[in-house]
């Protein structure tokens, strides 16, 4: 906590279309709450967004994920995100989690890679507020915590 988030610029995926935007676009509005996850449709992927989708998280909720734009399409309708007003940034490559250090191998996937389960509390300045990485597989956020480090902005 306290280092500077990195910036980046990805497809936003929001209910209706995606276009390239960067983590300071988002910021320059208020604080963001980046959520990394597995792939769409993975387990920890349904999981997180419904604690999520269930909580009230006073602030911009966005996702990162390995997953293309169409399959962000298809999980913020499936998962209620639009509603929620949850965006998803597109990272096929897996840089973003690269340059956050949170990059894991895939077991059994030569040259695969997606970001661990992970949360960053990004202010305006694009401080990190409030970070958690998981540990082990799998392993979700306290999202208590997440919401304390919230209501502290």
């Amino acid at each position: 906590m306290g280092e500077t988030a990195p910036d980046f610029t990805r497809p936003l995926v929001n209910e209706e279309f995606w276009e390239d935007a960067a983590l300071s676009d988002l910021t320059d509005e208020g604080p963001v709450l980046l959520l990394f996850h597995p792939m769409d449709g993975a387990f920890p992927t349904t999981y997180m967004w419904q604690e999520f989708v269930e909580r009230d998280f006073d602030v911009q909720v966005v996702g990162v994920s390995i997953s293309t734009p169409y399959e962000h399409a298809t999980t913020i309708e499936e998962r209620g995100l639009d509603e929620a007003g949850y965006r998803l940034f597109s990272d096929p490559q897996n840089g973003v989690a690269e340059a956050y250090g949170i990059s894991h191998d895939l077991d059994g996937m030569a040259g695969v890679s997606e970001p661990r389960p992970s949360v960053f509390l990004v202010e305006e300045d694009r401080t990190v507020a409030y970070a958690w990485t998981a540990q082990e597989w799998p392993d979700f956020p306290a999202y208590d915590a997440i919401e304390a480090a919230v209501a502290e902005l």
